[in-house]
């Protein structure tokens, strides 16, 4: 697969990602954030079982001493990524919650240079701080006005970023993306149904009553899209993939003018525009960059 290729299934796991923000808040009103997410991502788990069970056997026996851990810690950041934005949606806005998750793209080179002292490509850094600006803009430019949920979702910024790093190396380690994605739902589903046993009180009937948005959720937004992610992921780096996958917003921002009425101001335009800019920039230059060596050769 093409590094264009593989950028354009990003694309479309974040245009999931974005529309999944309305289903996601909407649940909150049936049933707790832990059960959703426990729900949800052992449906999508389920759902991708039969295509990964054939892939069981690319785990070499000689190397599952560091692969099984690699594993282990792709499951626990889906987890704490997941459930700390699910409870931070209930305690503040969409606009916020959007916002502060993108945060995870200047994190993802930061931690990349910490664990492995990679440095990625000087471009790298401005187009993700456009991204931020981007998603600030679109979530109204204004002062940030702090909710207890804020906190929550800057938590979960810190593990989207360990997430996006883990499945690059993971990607990369195993050939075996469909078992990757299968075994990072079933232990984020796992842990968030224990964990929801335990301080919630899972309705039957408010979780049948939630049907539409647990599939949408389970199937589109876990089964696909982050099984998107995984596969596309072993073909970029992880700092461009956290810049594309930050399109998410943007989608959300869009979405939520198409489905639910709300106008997109001059301000917020701007955002998309500068986010948009972002992923052209990454997307583009290396392959400028490309045909000038080949020419000097």
């Amino acid at each position: 697969m093409t590094r264009v290729k593989a950028n354009m299934l990003m694309t479309l796991a974040a245009l999931i990602w974005g529309t999944t923000f309305v289903v996601q808040r909407t649940s909150m009103e049936a049933m707790g954030p832990f059960t959703f997410t426990g729900i949800r991502f052992l449906l999508g788990g389920l759902l991708l079982l039969p295509l990964a069970w054939p892939q069981r056997h690319r785990l070499v026996a000689a190397d599952r001493g560091k692969d099984l851990p690699l594993l282990l810690l792709v499951g626990l950041a889906l987890f704490a990524g997941s459930a700390l934005q699910q409870i931070g949606l209930i305690y503040t806005t969409a606009s916020n919650a959007g916002f502060l998750t993108i945060l995870y793209v200047p994190l993802v080179p930061v931690l990349g240079f910490l664990a492995f002292r990679s440095l990625p490509h000087p471009l790298i850094w401005p187009a993700g701080l456009g991204s931020v600006i981007g998603a600030w803009l679109l979530s109204g430019a204004g002062a940030v006005e702090v909710n207890p949920g804020d906190f929550w979702v800057l938590g979960s910024s810190f593990f989207w970023a360990i997430h996006v790093l883990s499945i690059g190396i993971a990607a990369s380690r195993i050939n075996a993306p469909l078992l990757i994605a299968c075994i990072q739902f079933m232990i984020t589903g796992t842990l968030s149904l224990v964990v929801a046993l335990l301080i919630e009180e899972p309705d039957l009937t408010a979780i049948a009553n939630a049907w539409f948005e647990i599939f949408y959720a389970g199937a589109l937004s876990v089964a696909v899209a982050f099984t998107l992610q995984v596969v596309a992921q072993k073909y970029t780096m992880a700092a461009d993939a956290a810049i594309i996958l930050s399109t998410e917003t943007l989608f959300a921002a869009i979405a939520g003018a198409i489905f639910l009425g709300e106008r997109l101001t001059p301000v917020q335009l701007a955002g998309c525009a500068l986010i948009f800019a972002g992923i052209l920039a990454i997307q583009l230059l290396p392959l400028f960059t490309l045909k000038r060596r080949r020419k000097a050769l």
